[in-house]
């Protein structure tokens, strides 16, 4: 049968994609939306299953947005090229390399922050805790240890505004331009600096797996346009949620639910990474619609997420409620490579910090959330006693 073809807003999706994604789980879980020129696949179980369908839906996408801005990194390629890089970044992001030897760094840089932060008072969560947090971390875990807090999270930002330009916009690409060459600069800093035994950077690991100095490069990119943005967004998203909900936070502080469940619930409920694209690459037929070769795809994460077949209360934050069936972090080859990073870098380092550190946090104000491709709070204003302001 034809496509059927949904109508959107541009700017009102960015500032809420949900009513949308609804009325396409309802109406047209395969649908094309012309102002994004993609097909969308919103429901949780046809994300799950379809993902793994390599030879169907393929990352490997010549003429994307990702590819052409940032180079051909691993998460642009299928089966054994993705493997093999996958594999030659694993001693970096390894369960066994962030208990033993990530996490101390991040509790210490936490640690770092809050000492400076918490005389203040007041601030904006976004950009005062959770930007530095996330920054700090993955300066270490790329082995770009030269540049700034802000400057990582200003070239995170560029790059995946550059991701999701789908407009074409011709700042945003510039911006993304500017963003990757000035990562490069440090790449080339870094690439020929002493390094011990114990250097478990990305850098290191690609350079003694022998990776071609490109694909180091282009996977360098790949972790920050990621590996920044959504524990930024997620650490200070969390947190929103929680003050919103203070008898969850309770439950949190008591024991009777942990950190990571509240991180896992909000990644589900406001899902910081709302889409993943895919390039069909053979005819194929799903829901009665017919995908062409070189049609784009987007598997909407944001939308499984919320999926009403799947989850008891889709539109809540409810950290008590299964979330088994979630794909926050994926569904199939391509899970996220760095979710053992997130949930210790957000779980254990992050969130428990700051609560300890100031138990009489409150919002003060609105905070404004944005986005659908990526989503998260845009600003955060936050105070706290005049007793938590030094230890």
């Amino acid at each position: 049968m034809e496509r059927p073809v949904y109508d959107i807003d541009p700017q009102a999706f960015w500032q809420d994609p949900y009513p949308d994604l609804a009325r396409m789980r309802a109406e047209a879980p395969v649908v094309y939306v012309p102002q994004l020129d993609a097909v969308l696949i919103t429901r949780r179980d046809d994300i799950f299953r379809e993902e793994k369908r390599i030879e169907v839906f393929s990352s490997d996408q010549p003429e994307g947005l990702m590819t052409q801005l940032m180079g051909q990194n691993m998460m642009r390629k299928d089966g054994a090229a993705h493997m093999g890089e996958r594999k030659a970044i694993f001693p970096a992001v390894s369960p066994k390399t962030v208990k033993h030897h990530w996490l101390a760094q991040f509790r210490s840089a936490t640690a770092r922050i809050l000492d400076d932060l918490a005389p203040r008072g007041a601030c904006d969560l976004v950009r005062d805790f959770a930007m530095p947090v996330s920054a700090e971390a993955l300066k270490a875990v790329t082995g770009l240890t030269r540049m700034g807090a802000e400057e990582m999270d200003a070239v995170s930002q560029g790059m995946i505004d550059g991701c999701a330009n789908y407009a074409g916009d011709p700042e945003v690409e510039a911006r993304c331009n500017d963003s990757t060459r000035l990562i490069d600069q440090h790449i080339t800093e870094m690439w020929q600096s002493a390094s011990g035994a114990d250097d478990y950077s990305l850098l290191r690991v690609q350079q003694a797996a022998g990776l071609p100095e490109d694909q180091i490069r282009a996977n360098i990119k790949l972790a920050i346009s990621g590996g920044q943005n959504e524990p930024r967004d997620a650490i200070a998203g969390t947190v929103w949620a929680l003050l919103r909900h203070p008898e969850q936070l309770e439950d949190v502080r008591v024991g009777r639910a942990s950190w990571l469940q509240a991180f896992e619930e909000y990644a589900r409920w406001m899902s910081p990474i709302g889409m993943s694209p895919r390039r069909v690459a053979q005819p194929y037929v799903l829901h009665e619609v017919a995908l062409k070769p070189e049609d784009r795809v987007f598997l909407m994460f944001g939308s499984g997420n919320r999926d009403e077949q799947v989850f008891a209360r889709p539109d809540a934050f409810d950290i008590h409620q299964d979330i088994s069936a979630a794909i926050s972090f994926g569904a199939g080859p391509h899970f996220c490579a760095g979710a053992w990073i997130s949930r210790a870098l957000i779980a254990e380092a992050a969130l428990p910090m700051l609560f300890e550190r100031l138990p009489d946090l409150s919002l003060a104000g609105e905070a404004r959330f944005g986005g659908w491709a990526f989503r998260g709070p845009l600003e955060m204003p936050v105070t706290w006693a005049e007793g938590e302001r030094s230890r």
